[in-house]
């Protein structure tokens, strides 16, 4: 892969440039009718926003018509897709992601690229809808036609959620962008399941917040292909560089990853744009170094084995507690178990073995 070979959509070849405004003007007219997964489907590869995020809504929901048109549209879009970057963020809350991915957003469309930015905000309990909004949170970008931003709120279910945001990246391929950017919540499990979906994952740290080394998970250490620090501005630009000396030595003591790669540390501050060209300078050597010795392709392809199973296991447990006599006994079984009238092994066999009734 050449330095700036960022694997360019070439969609456009695919979706007739004569076709696509009468795609979109389809698309308008039909926009409070039921609308056929082919319409949105020639809508999204004729680069309409609109469509788009139609399409990803049609992919959150859990309506059973819907799943079944969601996998058609999928299915429609996949031809179009994996051409795009795909970048993983991740950091404690307050380190600046979103203005980070707003900044990082803004240089990439400024180089000629489309950029689009799905985040999984962390959910409320009461009303399931994201609580961070990042729409709001990046004013700036938000108004670039070469943007995209879409916050889908995390639930319950973290891998369900993860499921559709994978999925939800076929389509922003299938639309034409360049760069996808995932920002994850920044807590738990999030960042394995954001590590599993994309080529580059980038670790986000604060400098003076305590936590230099000791604040170091050695799981996520191991999944990051780069740390920067952000805020390196004004009076803390002194413990920023101090930061990246110590994280540059900690590196040093883990194994050499799969990807030959050894994990870069740079500071930057997205508040003020600077050291922003470096990050994505440093991203491309990342991907024209892993182009070369093979482990980009290899990556995608275990990523793809990691969801087929992941898949798997998702339907498996939604079919086990929507079947008709698990929800019917479910609950007399916590019951027995809290009265310790039973173990939860033997309540946990009985319903196994009724569902498979």
């Amino acid at each position: 892969m050449s330095k700036d070979n960022t694997k360019h959509n070439d969609t456009s070849s695919k979706a007739p440039s004569s076709t696509n405004n009468q795609a979109i003007d389809r698309f308008k007219k039909l926009q409070q009718k039921e609308i056929s997964t082919d319409t949105i489907f020639k809508a999204i590869i004729a680069k309409d926003t609109a469509a788009l995020s139609k399409g990803i809504t049609l992919i959150e929901s859990t309506q059973k018509s819907h799943i079944k048109k969601a996998q058609q549209l999928i299915g429609l879009c996949l031809p179009y897709a994996n051409n795009a970057i795909r970048i993983g963020i991740t950091g404690v809350p307050g380190v600046g992601k979103s203005t980070f991915i707003e900044a990082l957003g803004t240089v990439l469309i400024q180089k000629g690229k489309k950029v689009a930015i799905l985040a999984v905000d962390p959910s409320s309990t009461i009303s399931g809808g994201s609580i961070l909004g990042d729409k709001t949170r990046m004013e700036s970008l938000v108004r670039s036609p070469e943007a995209f931003i879409r916050p889908s709120p995390s639930g319950t279910s973290l891998g369900g959620v993860a499921q559709k945001t994978r999925e939800s990246i076929i389509l922003c391929e299938a639309a034409g962008y360049d760069v996808i950017i995932i920002e994850t919540v920044g807590v738990g499990q999030s960042e394995t399941a954001v590590h599993s979906m994309v080529d580059f994952f980038l670790l986000l740290k604060l400098a003076g917040a305590g936590d230099e080394l000791q604040g170091i998970k050695r799981g996520i250490i191991e999944m990051a292909d780069a740390i920067v620090i952000n805020k390196a501005d004004g009076d803390n630009l002194k413990r920023a560089r101090e930061a990246k000396n110590q994280f540059r030595k900690a590196l040093h003591l883990y194994p050499l990853a799969q990807s030959s790669w050894s994990p870069e540390v740079l500071t930057c501050s997205a508040i003020e744009g600077t050291g922003i060209d470096e990050i994505w300078e440093m991203i491309l050597k990342y991907l024209d170094i892993t182009a070369k010795n093979g482990f980009f392709e290899e990556n995608r392809i275990l990523q793809n084995k990691f969801w087929l199973l992941q898949t798997i296991e998702e339907q498996l447990k939604n079919s086990f507690y929507n079947h008709p006599k698990i929800k019917a006994e479910i609950a007399s079984q916590i019951e027995a178990v809290q009265q310790h009238k039973v173990t939860p092994f033997a309540a946990a066999r009985y319903l196994l073995e009724l569902s498979r009734d």
